[in-house]
């Protein structure tokens, strides 16, 4: 079930270069039955409401968020700011978004009971404070770390990804649907992250 996500998410992010801005209601990759919205019209250069300060470029992706996205932020301020361009609602009640602004077509973030959680990406850059991005080999990456990173395998045993903890954040690299090495990159609070990947969603 990860891997399928993963799919989903790689191919909604390259759309997100390629493709022209589409009506609200037809984002590609939607599930059928999904809750799809559009952010309000606020100018994306919003930046007001307590929201964390601007972003200094979009090559970095570390557990603290990116840009003004930042773990544990809030999906109304966010929206309000004109940040969110889509939302799809899963069947736990996890809210996918895609971004605007600069980092619009290089993430993707997620929120769990309005706060954001994840935040991933399938491009490179963004690169981990640490060097490591999407593209890499797990064996690039596994030097990067070290003895601070694992393999980590999903309960199902049919899935590998290199994991790096950080308290309750994590960092995790899992691999690409059609070729070997990195092909998302994800960070994000460890009850949410890790556990998504070793149990997989039930829908």
């Amino acid at each position: 079930m990860h891997r399928l996500r993963t799919i989903l998410l790689t191919g909604l992010l390259t759309l997100a270069v390629v493709a022209p801005a589409v009506p609200a209601g037809a984002h590609p990759g939607v599930a059928s039955g999904s809750t799809v919205d559009r952010a309000p019209g606020v100018a994306a250069g919003l930046w007001s409401g307590g929201l964390p300060g601007r972003s200094t470029g979009t090559d970095l992706l570390s557990v603290r968020g990116a840009g003004p996205f930042r773990i544990g932020a809030s999906l109304t301020r966010l929206t309000v700011a004109g940040l969110i361009d889509w939302t799809a609602v899963d069947c736990e009640g996890v809210v996918t978004a895609g971004v605007t602004g600069e980092w619009a077509g290089k993430i993707m973030v997620a929120f769990r009971n309005g706060r954001l959680v994840e935040m991933g990406t399938a491009t490179a850059p963004p690169r981990s404070p640490a060097g490591a991005g999407v593209g890499m080999s797990f064996a690039e990456v596994a030097r990067i770390y070290g003895p601070r990173g694992e393999f980590i395998h999903n309960d199902a045993g049919d899935d590998t990804a290199y994991l790096v903890r950080f308290g309750n954040r994590v960092e995790l690299f899992t691999g690409h649907p059609i070729r070997p090495g990195v092909g998302y990159f994800q960070v994000g609070l460890a009850d949410h992250v890790e556990r998504a990947f070793r149990q997989g969603r039930p829908c």
